[in-house]
């Protein structure tokens, strides 16, 4: 029987542990989440879940929503996850969705119907459909023709203006509008539709047939018909004044390489170019050159768009009647310009035309042009060729269709380009003239500067294979006259700067000075010379042992000589008058200087005493012996209501330099083993204060003056001394976290059960107690019990939250029963042995 109970204890003991490795977040402990306690697995767990449904970043505001987690720790929430760098595993999967939401939409973005792959929308413009490739290529090709772009442009529009006079070759016809004016002796005023029959009907008059008459025609007849009824028109009493009104519409047909070929509606007084426009102009095939108008069977007129495009002429810009045919005949002649014209496009040629006439189209030559030869690529029957084409060819140039003529550019390169730089007065590039010389091109810069290195400089020059190479003289020689250095074209001449062939002189002053740092050297500087540079002395320095050190610049190298450098001290006066021993000492280039601290200076240093004390307020430290105790007797004491036990004192974190130093090399080392990044920022977030809480026991230390607990103050210390305190504060997993009164009978699980006991979250083992003073003591373990801290007035009991253990996956569950198995088969067997 005990063999049993002991089998079944260690089968509990090893589910217990298995279950403990594997801690996930349950739903209470989301609702009740606090992230600066979730570990960085946990962190995952929410980011998977978030993953899991389709969620982004953005998304975390609804999710804390769902699940109910406080508004508070959204942000931070939000803020560890972008720590751990999850956020773009969360961006990753938006992605992903979008992704997969596109796959199911076609190009034109209508959403697939699953069977059959029809879109939603089964019947689709002709210009809706997504573009071929060779369509694209089309496009691109026809955007290249020059002229296209009229018919591209949006913000070019050719609509007829119907505001203008009414053309004198204007023919009425039936729907047109007729404004009669009478006025004189009889006033009147009539607005007549012509009627599909070609009449007008006059009200006290009858029809007036007009069809097909111009403005001038039916403004005869109809004066000629109204004279009959109005006697004051023949005799000029009366005058009559015959407009357009509304305008009909006709229909024409645009047939052959246009774009959109059909039938369109336009007003009558609509051109060529207007139906152009309206139906997108010639197509690829299309040429700009040859467009007829057809008027009952008869080409009226060809219209050529380039006479608009280079000379704006709309001569042939005829106005289209009714039942007009505009055709768009296929181009027979079209090249190609590339390269240095001022528009480089494709143009189309009419058959008397050469490459002059091209030129001309494209805007001429730019300013960079080679135009010595023209270049061109030409299709003959069987293979291609290249042509060469001189300028004086080009006027009578015959083009084959298909020519592509590249125009060159100039060489980058000048044919008598010298170049001075350096120390001259007027550096840059020069003309190269006759037998030029470096003194020639130097006295065109007028001149050498005073700091300019004359015992050597340089040319730079192009051999005849264009390899550099490089050419010393001596810059003197060359301005005395006793050299003629001859320059060649690209010749580049360098007169070096005696301070650009050294290392910049300077000197360096630091400590107790006003602007310390580094400060060009001058010949004949002195010691107080530096220091009233560097703005004098502060009221800390100390005018002995003033100290400069000197680097050793010798060349001569001394195996016995171990010196590294030349230190010397003097005494300086307060006025920075000159001392004999120093003015002695001139300064040399990379000197440093340190003015030391007065050894008996010492600057105030002051600490806080606030709450229960005679005089509270700033106390400026008397002498660096100076304790807690004595600071607290020069206030008046403490006050009968103080309490001493919950005295605080505030530090400063960082007392100097060196301890954020070392604290920073320390801790170093200490984040280096920790695993969680939570824990990571709340050591970061502790350091990063300006002030820590420092322990003490005023009531002892008042006792025992002078002793170890009596610590020396240090300047911004702050001593809080508060009244005597009667409650004690519950956190954490108590049913009802509040303040309760302190009672001295009560113990610390009397407070626990004011405060409705602990909660099933509650790691009552880890509990412990911050007491007024600071002072923190920890629950301990005797036997298998737990001895919980004495409660003092003011302390505040705080109980942790267990992590919650995370569930057996099926794979885990399965493995663990597996184990469990083979470790009760092991037993088994062992007890049969046994037996």
């Amino acid at each position: 029987m005990f063999r049993k109970l002991l089998l079944l204890q260690l089968f509990l003991f090893i589910g217990y542990c298995v279950t403990a490795q594997n801690p996930v977040l349950s739903k209470e402990q989301i609702r009740q989440m606090k992230v600066d306690n979730l570990s960085d697995d946990q962190i995952r767990q929410v980011v998977a879940e978030m993953k899991k449904n389709n969620m982004s970043l953005s998304d975390i505001g609804t999710y804390a929503q769902q699940k109910g987690i406080p508004d508070s720790e959204v942000s931070k929430l939000e803020a560890r996850i972008r720590q751990l760098g999850l956020d773009k595993d969360l961006e990753q999967s938006q992605k992903s969705k979008d992704k997969s939401d596109k796959e199911n939409e076609d190009e034109t973005g209508n959403r697939r119907v699953e069977g059959d792959g029809a879109t939603e929308d089964s019947v689709t413009e002709k210009g809706d459909k997504p573009a071929t490739r060779e369509e694209k290529e089309r496009e691109r090709r026809r955007k290249r023709i020059f002229g296209s772009e009229l018919f591209n442009n949006k913000n070019l529009t050719f609509e007829p203006n119907l505001k203008m006079p009414t053309p004198p070759n204007y023919r009425l016809a039936a729907n047109d509008e007729i404004l009669i004016d009478v006025y004189g002796y009889s006033e009147v005023q009539h607005r007549l539709k012509v009627s599909p029959e070609g009449y007008i009907r006059i009200p006290n008059l009858g029809p007036v047939y007009v069809n097909g008459l111009t403005m001038e025609e039916a403004k005869n007849r109809i004066t000629k018909q109204l004279a009959t009824i109005y006697s004051g028109i023949p005799s000029g009493n009366t005058s009559v004044q015959i407009s357009l009104g509304n305008i009909r519409s006709i229909r024409v047909l645009l047939i052959g390489e246009i774009m959109n070929p059909g039938s369109y509606t336009v007003p009558s007084l609509a051109t060529v170019a207007n139906a152009l426009y309206v139906s997108g102009g010639p197509s690829e095939n299309g040429s700009f050159r040859s467009i007829q108008v057809i008027r009952n069977g008869s080409a009226i007129a060809t219209f050529d768009l380039y006479d608009f495009l280079t000379r704006g002429d709309l001569s042939n810009n005829v106005v289209l009647q009714d039942q007009d045919i505009v055709k768009v005949n296929p181009y027979k002649t079209r090249v190609e310009l590339i390269g240095e014209v001022k528009r480089q496009a494709i143009f189309e040629a009419k058959d008397n035309e050469t490459l002059q006439n091209i030129l001309d189209y494209a805007g001429g030559y730019t300013d960079l042009s080679f135009r010595d030869v023209i270049r061109a690529y030409r299709v003959n029957n069987k293979e291609r060729e290249v042509v060469n084409i001189p300028a004086s060819e080009i006027a009578s140039f015959k083009l084959k269709s298909g020519d592509q003529f590249f125009i060159d550019s100039i060489l980058n390169r000048f044919s008598n380009r010298v170049t001075i730089a350096g120390a001259v007065f007027h550096p840059g590039n020069y003309a190269l003239e006759d037998n030029m010389t470096v003194k020639d091109l130097i006295k065109k810069a007028d001149g050498v500067k005073e700091i300019a290195a004359l015992s050597r400089g340089l040319i730079r020059r192009l051999q005849a294979d264009y390899t550099p190479a490089y050419i010393n003289f001596n810059v003197q020689d060359e301005l005395t006259g006793k050299a003629n250095m001859h320059l060649q074209k690209e010749d580049s001449v360098m007169i070096y700067s005696k301070f650009d062939l050294r290392q910049e002189y300077q000197v360096r002053i630091d400590g107790e000075v006003n602007k310390p740092g580094y400060f060009n050297y001058a010949d004949s500087m002195h010691l107080e010379d530096l220091i009233l540079m560097a703005g004098g002395l502060t009221d800390a320095a100390s005018l002995q042992q003033v100290e400069i050190s000197r680097r050793k610049r010798g060349n001569i190298y001394d195996p016995k000589d171990s010196t590294k450098a030349i230190v010397q001290r003097f005494d300086i006066n307060a006025d920075l008058s000159n001392n004999p021993e120093a003015k002695a000492f001139a300064l040399q280039p990379f000197d440093e200087i340190v003015v030391r601290r007065a050894p008996a200076y010492a600057s105030q240093a002051n600490v806080m005493v606030s709450g229960e004390v005679v005089y509270p307020g700033d106390y400026t430290i008397n002498s660096r012996s100076e304790r807690i105790s004595d600071l607290i007797k020069r206030t008046g004491g403490l006050r009968p209501e103080a309490y001493p036990e919950g005295a605080v004192m505030m530090r400063k974190t960082f007392i100097n330099e060196g301890d954020s130093m070392l604290l920073a090399n320390k801790l170093q080392v200490f984040y280096n083993k920790l695993q969680d990044s939570a824990d990571i920022s709340r050591v970061q977030a502790a350091v990063d204060r300006k002030e820590q809480l420092l322990g003490i026991n005023l009531e002892h230390i008042m006792k025992h003056p002078g002793s170890k607990y009596d610590l020396l103050l240090e300047e911004g210390d702050v001593i809080k001394i508060p009244k005597k305190l009667q409650t004690v504060q519950l956190f954490g997993e108590v049913y009802f976290p509040k303040k309760v009164r302190f009672d001295g009978k009560y113990k610390f699980k009397d407070y626990i059960h004011g405060a409705g006991g602990f909660t099933s979250q509650a790691l009552k083992r880890r509990s412990y107690i911050v007491y007024a003073n600071g002072e923190v003591k920890n629950t301990k373990k005797v036997f298998l019990f737990n001895s919980y801290p004495a409660v003092r007035p003011g302390a505040e009991i705080y109980v942790p939250t267990r992590k919650e253990r995370k569930g057996l996956s099926t794979g885990e569950a399965v493995g663990l029963a597996s184990g469990v198995a083979s470790v009760a088969l092991v037993i088994v067997t062992l007890l049969r042995t046994i037996q």
